[in-house]
């Protein structure tokens, strides 16, 4: 690893940290909306997969040492036992997934409506359906509420993080377009 590689994923690891100055809105089930899977998703599609995974790795430890580094200034480790442990330990998978998927997805050569739709595609399967199955799987031991009613609980996030994944592929083509960023 590169010292620009070291750099790329400190600022996706800040970048991560920064979106959860956005205050967290709860919902029912103990898991509030933040814009930090957002920044998973755009570590995911913009650095590729082990860059982009070992910036949620970062945020995950610094979540450890006790740092407030989650929303709503959580941190310590208290929240690896929390309801929404199971997500916060899905961002390192899911930025994995979606930048392999991006790679194979996205083509500076295509048109944009299909690197759009490629990009979207490796959000929506890498940072929202690998992230909602480890995040519903530890809702639901931790909860005691079962698969089927974690799944349920969890609906309500969908449609955020649908835009959330529309967001993000237009600021990845952008970004993508403006550098050469190589995806690791």
């Amino acid at each position: 690893m590169t010292t620009r590689d070291l750099g790329y994923v400190a600022l996706f690891a800040a970048l991560i940290v920064a979106l959860g100055i956005v205050p967290a809105i709860p919902l029912a089930g103990g898991v509030p909306i933040t814009l930090q899977s957002l920044g998973v998703m755009l570590a995911g599609l913009i650095l590729g997969p082990k860059r982009g995974a070992l910036a949620a790795i970062v945020v995950i430890a610094l979540v450890g040492l006790g740092l407030p580094v989650l929303a709503g200034g959580r941190g310590g480790l208290g929240v690896y036992a929390g309801p929404t442990a199971g997500f916060l330990f899905g961002w390192a998978p899911a930025a994995f997934v979606t930048g392999f998927l991006a790679m194979r997805l996205d083509r500076a050569e295509t048109a944009a409506a299909a690197r759009f739709a490629g990009l979207f595609g490796a959000g929506v399967a890498g940072s929202i359906a690998l992230l909602y199955v480890c995040g519903i799987a530890w809702l639901a031991f931790v909860t005691k509420l079962g698969l089927s009613k974690a799944f349920f609980v969890s609906l309500p996030f969908v449609p955020g993080d649908l835009v959330k994944a529309a967001v993000a592929a237009l600021v990845t083509i952008k970004v993508r377009d403006a550098f050469a960023l190589d995806r690791k």
